[in-house]
């Protein structure tokens, strides 16, 4: 059974360092990890200093054999890491339009190219790189290759839509289905007419029709994982800030309302320890105090996890294992 953890919050807040610092954590405590981005903006080569793909890769870290915070050692896992990219996703949907357009040609309706890719975006209004995010994230977990993946997810707006494309493509399907059903009714009833028993020659386009229904299948799947909450936890990242609180406080009530497991938020960059002699590093500091203060008042029944503030980008495997020694594992059960 794999396990999914997703990290989500605004743009710029740190979710790709947290992501990479739980996924080598969770690699050096010995579970076969994935890393994957979904970002369309990918950071993830950028802070794991790696040449990553649309495939997943297994990076080498030096954690063969990691000490545990309870003193005792344990062989490490593998660490993979992939970058999605929606356009290597591309052909499989496009393969959906193209057989909705054959059975709608063969009913008299005709579309050229360009108009079965504007009906294609129609029928995928939040995005492909959404939908190669579900799409994939079935694949890897039904794979079985790893023990848990964890997901470094867009900015808020993406995520939202990402965790509601089960239900929008649920319903896009549907009506593409009724559709070509209705195509495909008049179609070969013309062919009847025209070719008489030789329209059994023709073929029935089963082929596609198996490709839509998988496709549909894939999806209500991956609504099933991302609401399980014995397989998937979801955290959210922000900065000690005002503006970060509300709208942290809105993406919980949201993914709450869809039956996404969020257990814990994760606050980036808070500077703990200001100079005696910088008044206004003293000032800075109690600011975040308060705010921090605040996070943890505002989500009393759910566990906050600091991470200081450092200097430069937070890069390469080294640096990830500093942040990850203050991260949390995986609390889904094992």
């Amino acid at each position: 059974m794999t396990d999914c953890i997703f990290y989500g919050g605004k743009g710029g807040v740190g979710k790709t360092t947290c992501a990479a610092a739980t996924a080598l954590r969770l690699a050096a405590d010995g579970r076969e990890t994935l890393l994957v981005s979904t970002d369309p903006a990918h950071s993830l080569s950028d802070s794991l200093e790696a040449d990553l793909g649309p495939e997943p890769r297994e990076l080498e870290y030096a954690g063969e054999t990691e000490a545990r915070s309870d003193g005792t050692d344990t062989a490490g896992g593998s660490l993979w890491a992939v970058e999605i990219d929606a356009e290597t996703q591309r052909d499989r949907y496009e393969k959906l339009a193209r057989a909705l357009a054959k059975d709608l040609r063969s009913a008299g309706i005709r579309l050229d190219d360009e108009e079965i890719e504007r009906l294609f975006a129609s029928g995928a209004p939040a995005g492909s790189d959404e939908i190669a995010a579900l799409d994939l994230l079935v694949e890897y977990v039904d794979e079985g290759a790893w023990d848990v993946v964890v997901f470094d997810t867009a900015p808020t707006g993406h995520t939202l839509r990402l965790f509601d494309m089960p239900d929008v493509m649920g319903l896009a399907l549907e009506t593409v289905q009724s559709l070509r059903g209705q195509a495909k009714r008049i179609g070969d009833a013309a062919r009847t007419a025209v070719l008489g028993p030789m329209s059994l020659m023709t073929g029935s386009g089963e082929d596609e029709e198996e490709s839509l229904e998988a496709f549909r299948a894939r999806l209500e799947r991956a609504r099933d994982l991302l609401t399980d909450p014995e397989r998937t936890e979801f955290r959210v990242v922000l900065l000690p800030e005002g503006m970060a609180i509300a709208e942290s406080e809105r993406l919980v009530e949201t993914l709450g309302e869809a039956d996404v497991r969020v257990d814990r938020l994760v606050v980036n960059r808070v500077f703990e320890d200001p100079e005696d002699d910088c008044s206004r590093c003293r000032s800075r500091h109690e600011r975040h105090t308060q705010r921090v203060a605040e996070i943890r008042e505002t989500f009393s029944d759910r566990e906050v996890v600091t991470l200081p503030e450092r200097e430069g980008e937070v890069q390469g495997l080294e640096s990830l294992a500093e942040i990850a020694a203050r991260l949390p594992g995986s609390s889904l059960p094992s």
